[in-house]
């Protein structure tokens, strides 16, 4: 890996370009770096889930999947680089299995609300998709690992059941149910 930054501001990027992990540049408009950028972002939208109160498996497993996100990132800026292990996939897997196993099946849609923390979940699916079309964008252009596609995938889908866990925590007194979409269907059958 490339050095850590003790200068922020390099001007190096002055120029419409930015270095990769591996020493190339590349236009700041290049698929790996809107892959890298949209992971980022992902990661930074679970730092602020992070912020709000939640169950303490919920909290252990998000910190978790920052440091696969920094990882995946990492393996992202690097071509040709694996730091992202299959073993992470199967990890939100498990925890995909472990936290909808305690959810009554949905019957209709659910809006992404709720309470705070559930809504910024569905946020952070939401960016967690838009990662993954990022990268597999990036695929249909050079190579790239399985894992960091399958692992964006994954986690999208954890982030939607810990939506619905969250609004059922109840922490600060407002959890619940789901946000039911309200079809037409349903209000002429209601």
């Amino acid at each position: 890996m490339a050095n850590r930054l003790t200068q922020i501001a390099t001007r190096t990027g002055d120029d419409g370009t930015t270095g990769l992990g591996d020493g190339t540049r590349v236009p700041k408009s290049h698929l790996r770096v809107a892959a890298m950028g949209d992971v980022d972002e992902l990661n930074s939208s679970l730092g602020v889930l992070l912020a709000e109160p939640l169950p303490a498996e919920v909290r252990t497993l998000l910190v978790v999947v920052q440091h696969e996100l920094f990882n995946l990132g990492g393996e992202l800026s690097i071509p040709g680089f694996e730091l992202l292990k299959p073993a992470a996939v199967l990890q939100l897997d498990e925890a995909l299995a472990q936290h909808n196993e305690q959810l009554p099946r949905l019957k209709e849609f659910i809006l992404p609300a709720g309470t705070r923390s559930a809504a910024l979940a569905h946020v952070s699916r939401t960016i967690a998709r838009r990662a993954e079309r990022s990268v597999v964008a990036l695929a249909a252009a050079e190579a790239v690992n399985e894992a960091p596609r399958q692992y964006l995938n994954r986690l999208s889908d954890l982030m939607f059941v810990l939506a619905r866990v969250l609004n059922r925590a109840n922490l600060d007194g407002l959890g619940g149910d789901d946000v039911y979409w309200k079809s037409e269907r349903l209000q002429r059958e209601g």
